[in-house]
């Protein structure tokens, strides 16, 4: 029976041992788990439905309308509320009334439940750009809608590619601090291995060892932060381990890219100056007169209760025509608003002037970057390698007591921020080439 518990336990707690598998995760799946888990892209979505939206209400305001009412009136008799209003006719109007009732009062009794409905349409036939531009207006808000939702695309990919590729860098780091260190243990076990290790150089490796499990420490705690940071924003589980397949290009090829023409920042803007014109020449044609085609129809029926409304045939009527309606006076309502749109445009213009300069030369830089940076990789490869030979020798030297602990530091040193600058290098070149899509592509 015991056996069997221990056998059961044992099961239980390799099940419960196992290790977490890592999710494989490349920087195409990085940008589309970003994207999608993106609130600027839901956003960017919402806004363009509701500009969409916008834009059929102005249509809506192109076609006819249609109202209808209906009404019940109770007439209350004041004198005595329970019974009919009526009217008390003399005997004096004589002949007005039937032999039978000559000289006799005749009450006429008025019905006091009413009951009215009727149909109103409405079409707009020319409203002297009231409406035209009104549309128009909206039609330009919608596609800066449609350019802003590009724009927040590729501000999000730029943002999922700056994630990966920085918890790229900081696994790099982690490696080179762990290898670095790794080096300074082997050179203490060297100086030791060889007889009475000298005292100054003793303390200056077991200081140095020191100072790179520190920089161990801080590169994996840069790890860890980069790599929960695109955790979060790709909406993947926190305690996921996660392994960038996507490694840094060990050459770049030459960056085509021309003269920037468009950008959906300028797109946005230009459509922004249309959509306040627009709206300006609407609020000015608001002093102008509306010409409309109208028809009606109306019903009403009158009886002396409820239930009898609907006894006998109601009176009807109906007429169709056109309707001028002209706008006399408001104040300067319309000459106001429409100054304030025009300014609005004013300001627009003046802001897609100052994004022109600003993005270009932002564009021009990412360029001139990538081609200086890929100018110099092969130069800082060739000095990375240089120090990685002198690092060896030192090594040697430092083994047969020909050098102190200092230099071995020094030249060790030198070493690894030369590794550190080709990987920076190899970051800055990519994110330069994500700065010209964004901008350019």
């Amino acid at each position: 029976m015991n056996k069997k518990i221990i056998s059961v336990i044992s099961v239980l707690a390799s099940v419960i041992c196992v290790p977490a598998f890592g999710l494989d995760l490349s920087l195409s799946d990085a940008v589309d788990k970003v994207m999608a888990a993106s609130h600027d892209m839901k956003k960017a979505s919402a806004n363009l439905k509701k500009a969409e939206a916008s834009l059929d209400a102005a249509n809506a305001n192109r076609w006819f309308k249609l109202d209808g009412s209906a009404s019940y009136m109770n007439m209350v008799n004041v004198e005595n509320p329970s019974e009919s209003m009526g009217i008390e006719l003399p005997p004096a109007l004589g002949g007005l009334i039937s032999e039978s009732l000559k000289d006799q009062s005749v009450v006429v009794t008025i019905p006091d439940n009413i009951f009215q409905a009727g149909l109103t349409l409405t079409q707009p036939l020319y409203t002297f750009g009231k409406i035209g531009n009104a549309v128009k207006s909206v039609k330009s808000a919608v596609q800066m809608a449609e350019k802003s939702q590009e724009m927040t695309r590729r501000e999000v990919r730029y943002a999922a590619a700056n994630l990966y590729w920085t918890a790229k860098m900081t696994d790099e780091i982690v490696q080179l601090a762990e290898a670095d260190l790794k080096n300074a243990r082997a050179a203490k076990r060297k100086l030791t291995s060889a007889g009475r290790a000298n005292r100054s150089n003793l303390l200056k490796i077991e200081s140095d060892i020191a100072s790179k499990e520190i920089n161990v420490s801080d590169a994996k705690f840069n790890r860890d932060t980069a790599h929960r940071m695109l955790k979060i924003m790709a909406e993947i589980d926190i305690d996921t381990e996660l392994v960038l397949t996507d490694a840094f290009p060990s050459e770049f090829g030459e960056i085509n890219a021309g003269e920037l023409k468009t950008t959906p920042q300028w797109e946005i803007l230009t459509q922004q100056v249309n959509m306040y014109e627009r709206a300006a020449r609407s609020q000015r044609a608001n002093g102008y007169p509306t010409l409309a085609a109208t028809a009606s129809y109306s019903y009403s029926s009158m009886a002396e209760d409820v239930g009898h409304m609907f006894d006998k045939k109601g009176g009807q009527s109906a007429y169709w025509g056109l309707a001028l309606q002209m706008p006399i006076f408001n104040g300067g309502l319309n000459r106001a608003n429409a100054t304030i749109e025009a300014m609005n445009a004013e300001a627009a213009r003046q802001d897609l002037a100052q994004a022109k300069k600003i993005t270009t030369e932002q564009y021009n830089n990412a360029v001139k970057q990538y081609n200086h940076l890929r100018g110099n990789l092969s130069t800082l490869e060739k000095a990375r390698d240089l120090a990685a030979q002198t690092y060896t020798l030192s090594q040697n030297r430092f083994a047969s007591g020909q050098t102190s602990a200092v230099e071995l530091a020094d030249v060790s040193a030198g070493l690894y921020q030369l590794d550190v600058a080709l990987l920076n290098t190899k970051y800055n070149i990519l994110m330069s080439a994500e700065t010209v899509k964004k901008l350019g592509e």
